[in-house]
Formats: structure tokens, sequence, C-alpha cells
């Protein structure tokens, strides 16, 4: 039978669900260099052929340790779902002689590198500058056009954005956003592979983003992403995600599958993801990359991953187009034939619609709650209608337990203060847009308020 190392760090689809797919391929060889969700560690224990928790001291070489690790199992193949991983894993690969996401794969990973080759290439994104130091970002601020977006280069999930509007904001922002990027490593949400890597920014000029002339329907984000594949270099678009809305200054509330896209919208918008993708020289590996949309058709790429899109993204995909994409992956890396789809899937070809959203304290116009609310999946199931044909589940893994205080939504930290992660399936996006901004508007009233001995958690 053949076998698998699985790379497991936070970020990317649920460890559950990403498990059960590579396991129904091969045996799998568990390698975490996170702690295990509660919700999730006895299915691995019965899901998977070994589970290995290295000590700090182990993880200090991580491309050694993966490469000793997949020999000692035997691996035939070295998979991760998480950001924080691809660059190791990718490593790795090379060193084993494996299908992986190849020699370039930290061009989709550090941010900085990833808008120097695209501006080599002339493709269309944010002006930008690379940033190290609070002068460096003074220096930047004079040369580019306000408002302008700080960012972590090899952050994920908006952590560490600030937004300038005048020169006056650079020194808070640059010490917030240094100061947001250690919390999130003590979090675990940081690159595992490069040294100092916390300490790499970039600063981009904010491009007018607009949903008017695109989608048909109110409510719809700026932007959308494209979920695909490289295979043997190849790229494979596989369908377009689309977005409700960001909160400030771009922590993104909701992922919606499929984007309801006219045909030649949607057309025009994967050619600008294959010029991105194959700028890129990657192999074989997810990929996941996001597109600012504008006025009379412009467009920017914003960035590309070597993975799936996180969240629930993936089975989003499963439940709509019926493509297993982790499962297909993973035969591909054991080199099985996979039929992956020949051209995009649009969303006539969906069956139904479905949704993730994520649950921070602000309401639909990004505004704090007045209160302080405690998490309750049962009374938010219970309270807030749906439209017919609707079904509002939550994810337990991503989510905090009932009772728990929901966050103080911190706009530096991003979807580091959500409180959890729900998933609708609906009878089209349209409607999953609807009911979203219905829960949106519900949950600070229908939510128990926290009372005087609640643990409040930053």
């Amino acid at each position: 039978m053949s076998k698998v190392l699985f790379v497991y760090a936070k970020g990317g689809p649920p460890l559950g669900y990403a498990l059960s797919r590579v396991a129904a391929r091969s045996a799998v060889h568990l390698l975490a260099l996170s702690a295990l969700p509660p919700t999730v560690a006895a299915s691995a224990d019965r899901l998977c052929a070994s589970v290995l928790c290295p000590a700090e001291s182990e993880r200090r070489d991580l491309v050694s340790l993966i490469v000793s690790r997949a020999q000692a199992v035997g691996a035939d193949a070295v998979v991760t779902f998480s950001e924080y991983a691809v660059v190791a894993v990718a490593e790795a690969c090379e060193k084993l002689g494996l299908a992986g996401a190849g020699g370039c794969c930290a061009l989709a990973r550090d941010k900085r590198m990833m808008r120097r080759t695209w501006q080599e290439q002339g493709i269309s994104q944010p002006r930008f500058r690379p940033v190290a130091t609070a002068q460096d970002l003074h220096d930047a601020a004079a040369a580019l056009r306000f408002p302008l977006l700080l960012k972590a280069a090899w952050s994920a999930g908006s952590t560490a954005h600030r937004i300038l509007r005048s020169a006056d904001d650079v020194p808070a922002a640059w010490e917030r956003a240094r100061e947001v990027m250690a919390e999130s490593a003590q979090l675990g949400y940081a690159e595992l592979h490069v040294a100092g890597a916390g300490a790499d920014f970039l600063v981009e000029e904010i491009v007018p983003g607009t949903a008017t002339g695109w989608f048909d329907q109110e409510g719809w984000g700026d932007y959308v992403s494209v979920e695909g594949v490289v295979v043997h270099g190849d790229f494979r678009p596989v369908c377009l995600s689309g977005r409700m809305p960001t909160v400030e200054p771009f922590t993104e509330r909701a992922g919606i599958t499929p984007a309801a896209l006219p045909h030649d919208a949607q057309r025009r918008i994967v050619a600008l993801a294959r010029e991105a993708v194959d700028a890129l020289g990657l192999q074989n590996c997810g990929t996941h990359t996001e597109i600012k949309l504008g006025a009379d058709g412009q467009m920017w790429v914003i960035e590309t991953a070597a993975r799936f899109g996180g969240a629930m993204t993936v089975p989003q995909i499963e439940e709509v187009f019926g493509l297993d994409l982790i499962g297909m992956l993973t035969d591909h890396l054991l080199g099985r034939p996979v039929s992956w789809p020949a051209e995009v899937r649009t969303p006539q070809e969906a069956h139904g619609a479905a949704g993730s959203l994520v649950v921070l304290a602000v309401d639909g116009a990004g505004d704090a709650w007045p209160d302080q609310r405690v998490w309750d999946f049962p009374t938010v199931r219970d309270a807030v209608p749906l439209s017919a044909g609707s079904h509002l589940s939550v994810v337990a893994e991503n989510s905090l337990p009932d009772g728990a205080p929901v966050p103080v939504y911190d706009p530096a930290a991003g979807a580091n203060t959500m409180a959890a992660l729900c998933l609708l399936s609906a009878t089209d996006p349209e409607t999953v847009i609807h009911d979203f901004r219905n829960l949106v508007d519900a949950l600070p009233k229908v939510l128990p308020t926290a009372g005087p001995t609640t643990e409040v958690r930053p």
C-alpha cells in the first residue's frame, strides 16, 4: 500500500476533512507541527498509521525533519495544506525526489518576491515597495500614492494588515504590524521554515475595487479567487470563489462557491490568474489566486499561494462541484492518473452553492458590536431564519466552544480574532449572500450577552 507523509500545521482546510481524504487514498503518517485540534485528535489516531509530534528542538531544521521522517516511514508522497509549511515541504520533496510544488515555491509564499516576479512579467498588480524598517516605510510612503496597505510578506489571513492614509500613520502602523506578527507567532500562525520571516513586510497602493459591473446582486465583495492546481507545471483552473465585502482593513468575512459571474468575466479573470501562476514556475500543487476587481473591467492580481484555499474553500468545492481536490492531488502526487477538469467549472454546472462565514464582532457596516456577546451556535441555529433549502452548520475545529466570549475585533489581528466558522449550504450563490447578510445583522442581537464574570479574550 502507498504511504503519504502528511505535514500538518495551522491554516488550510480543516484537518479532519483533509486527513480523511488523504487516508482514503493511502496509509497516512502524520507529522504534526502544530497541536492537533481537540475535535480531531481521536480520529487522527484512527486514520493514521503513525502520529509524530516533534519537540521544538527537532523543528529547527524543518526540511531535514521532513526528509528524515519521510524516509523512516517509506513515504511515496509528502503533502501539506498549510501556508506556513509549503516552502519546507517543497524543499523536502526536492531532496527526496518526490513530486511537489518545486524549487520556485518560495515565490508563491514571500509576497515581495512574488510581486517582483509579476512586475518583471508586466502582470497587472498594485504598485508596491518592500519594507524592512520604519525608514523604508517612510520612503515608500513618499513614493507611492495614498491610501496604502502595509502587510507582512509571509502572513496569511489578513494578519498584520494596516491601512495608511497619510505619512502621519507610518510610525503607529509599523509598530502595530510588528507586534501582531509576534503575537501571531505565539499562536502558531507564522512561517515555520524561514528564519526571521516575521520581520519582512511590503506596502502597496490600495487600488479602487468595485463589485459593480461584475455582479448583478448587491452584497458581493470586490475580489474573487481562482481555485486550481498545477500538474507537471501546467495550471488547471477549477472554479472561482466569490466574497462578501471585507472588514477593515481587509479581513475576509465570507467565501462563496461558486462566484456568480457571467461567462465572459470568468474567462477574463481565469486568463489573468493563469498569467500569475505561470510566472511563478510551480510544478505540482494546489493554487489559490486572489484577484481584485475594478471599474470598466480593470483587474489586479493580489497574491497566489502554492496550496488550496483555506477555511472551507475545498469542502465547498466538493459539495458544489463533486470534486475532491485533496484526494485528487494525493493521487497525482502518488503517480496515479487523475481526471482534472478540462476547463474551469461555471456557476451553471454547480449543484447548489456553499459558503463559509467567519464570525467577527462587527456588524454589516464593519462597526464593532455595542456590547460583549457569547458564542452559542444552537442559539444562532434556532433564532436566525434562513431561506428555504438553506442549512447552517458550525465547523467545530475552527470555532470556539459554545459559551466562550466572542473576541473583540482587532483590525490588525484580522482573522486571529474570529469566534467561529459557519458553513451554509443553499440553492444558489445569491441565496448564500442573502442568508449571510441576515446572519451578520442578527448575531449581535441573538447571541447571549457576556456576563460580568465572563473572561474576555483580547
